[in-house]
């Protein structure tokens, strides 16, 4: 069985994290959002962006979410993994990636790095740019899945 790690914020999970999500899954037995549990200031906590990635892949029945700390290749190993999946969005993610990739594999080099590009529609999609313009009223249900917009609606109400 092989086994995928998609991990990442997910602060807030987007359509395109769905869409990397379902493409991993029609390639992996089992793939696992690995939602880093940030030290740093998130705008929704560990547990709400893991409920949230949960739902927003609960179509997919070999995907699954859960919080992770330290490095991803020490999660990707204690879950079994083989591969640490990566969406790339546009050539500013390449060299981010790339350095990060040769990192990985100087440090696990029993696992793969694969990248799917983002589809046209998610090209520009981040989940900083959705905080960041949500935090101003736009409404970003276009952007992330129902619920995730709904969620991020109720926390800007609250401030």
């Amino acid at each position: 069985m092989v086994i995928a790690i998609y991990a990442g914020r997910f602060d807030p999970v987007t359509n395109g994290h769905v869409d990397i999500a379902e493409r991993a899954a029609g390639l992996f037995e089992r793939v696992v959002l690995g939602v880093y549990d940030s030290p740093d200031g998130s705008l929704f906590s560990t547990q709400e962006r893991i409920d949230m990635a949960t739902r927003a892949t609960g179509h997919l029945g070999n995907v699954s979410a859960k919080a992770f700390t330290g490095l991803a290749v020490d999660f990707a190993r204690a879950e079994g993994a083989r591969v640490l999946v990566r969406g790339i969005r546009a050539f500013t993610d390449f060299e981010t990636e790339f350095d990060m990739a040769l990192m990985n594999k100087k440090m696990a080099p029993e696992l793969e790095s694969v990248y799917m590009m983002s589809n046209l529609e998610h090209l520009f999609i981040r989940g900083a740019r959705i905080r960041e313009v949500a935090s101003f009223g736009y409404d970003v249900k276009d952007l992330v899945p129902a619920h995730v917009a709904e969620a991020i609606k109720q926390k800007f109400n609250r401030r």
